[in-house]
């Protein structure tokens, strides 16, 4: 990965906007809310002596992932040279609040407790830069203190296999919500007891449980995320939810056949539930040029064709601050069932280390400027950035 001045260069070079189109592009997005609708906090690197000690004990494959990404989360922002990288990324970047990933993929509720718990301590233990929202309202108090904001979103929706009626299995929902959770993924690529994932040749669509996963979690509170989902489970949450639906990083569909990507039909009906499509900064979803330009097409092409309220930008990024130091290796072994992460015949060895550093997560108000250049109005702009994410989240809690 390039750093942040090769990689703004990069983007540049492909954009090349006008000086003016540039100076405005840039103050409008120091000047708008900035709202990543689904990605990553910059996460530290350094020495991780907690994992190479479970290693040398044999410990078991989630022990190590979770001593490695608890590290990586937390425990390296103990060192101050580390804090000021944390801090030069957020400043490059623009962003005043994520969307968070914060709960690992599928539904095991144990498993997924693991990952909220660590991104909880960040927000409890780096008090002087985060603070953890629960509710829209506070993100404006958020920003005026100068603190970043992290909105807790989990890979999955937490179901309890021990339980003995369909109202019991879905109580994990309320209690969730209650641990700071406002968005949750109905499935991940994979098919569930909720519906098919996007990488099912199948594509059976939303299970019986799953319209009362969605029933409750509009009750509750909680955002159905499509972004994994098959286009009929997607199609078929959208039509029944009595809230808003969205697929909180992914594409268009009329520019790319990634099995990621959504179809216009899906789109138009999360359209109709007032939700919305956010733009992945994911090159091999995207296609065509795979870079920033790419990108930058796929939101226009919402945009245009469903409307500026019905799109937004969910990077799926974060940044590797520095490398991590381990002795030890993680063991091989076989994938979880959940990381269907492609398929044999997608190509991502054609894609280049510079378009995917085109789209780097600290490039987010050349994401801005680009907007510009395609002529939408400052109004517009502020939508697709933050405001669409932001009225969403409001719109649940009613």
């Amino acid at each position: 990965m390039g750093t942040i001045r090769e990689n703004w260069k990069l983007a540049l070079d492909i954009l090349r906007p006008s000086q003016k189109d540039l100076d405005r592009g840039l103050e409008l997005h120091r000047n708008s809310f900035v709202f990543d609708a689904y990605g990553f906090m910059p996460l530290g690197g350094g020495k991780n002596s907690r994992f190479d000690e479970l290693a040398r004990q044999h410990a078991s494959r989630d022990e190590l992932l979770y001593a490695a990404e608890e590290f990586r989360m937390n425990q390296c922002f103990k060192d101050p040279a580390m804090r000021k990288l944390l801090a030069e990324a957020w400043d490059a970047a623009g962003v005043d609040c994520i969307f968070q990933n914060s709960g690992v993929e599928g539904n095991d509720i144990e498993n997924m407790i693991k990952r909220l718990g660590a991104y909880t301590a960040v927000t409890d233990r780096l008090t002087d830069f985060y603070e953890r929202a629960v509710f829209p309202d506070q993100l404006a108090g958020i920003r005026e203190r100068g603190h970043k904001a992290l909105y807790m979103t989990t890979n999955g929706v937490p179901v309890s296999f021990k339980s003995m009626s369909t109202t019991e299995a879905l109580i994990h929902i309320s209690v969730f919500f209650n641990l700071g959770v406002r968005m949750m993924h109905l499935t991940y690529n994979r098919r569930n007891l909720i519906g098919d994932g996007c990488a099912e040749t199948a594509d059976a669509g939303l299970s019986d449980f799953g319209r009362l996963v969605i029933a409750e979690m509009n009750r509750v509170g909680v955002i159905p995320d499509v972004a994994h989902s098959g286009q009929r489970t997607s199609l078929e949450a959208a039509l029944c939810s009595k809230k808003p639906v969205v697929a909180s990083h992914a594409a268009a569909g009329g520019l790319s056949n990634h099995y990621r990507a959504k179809g216009d039909e899906v789109i138009e009906a999360v359209k109709k539930t007032n939700g919305y499509v956010g733009i992945c900064a994911r090159p091999w979803f995207l296609q065509r040029d795979m870079n920033i330009k790419a990108f930058i097409d796929h939101i226009e092409y919402i945009a245009r064709k469903f409307g500026v309220d019905h799109v937004a930008i969910g990077t799926d990024h974060g940044m590797a601050l520095a490398p991590v130091e381990m002795a030890e290796k993680m063991p091989a072994t076989r994938p979880i069932w959940e990381s269907y992460w492609t398929h044999p015949e997608d190509v991502n060895g054609t894609m280049t280390r510079d378009q995917y550093d085109s789209v780097a997560w600290t490039n987010w108000p050349l994401f801005t400027v680009g907007l510009v250049q395609r002529g939408f109005t400052d109004d517009e702009i502020r939508k697709i950035i933050g405001g669409n994410v932001l009225r969403v989240c409001r719109e649940t809690l009613v």
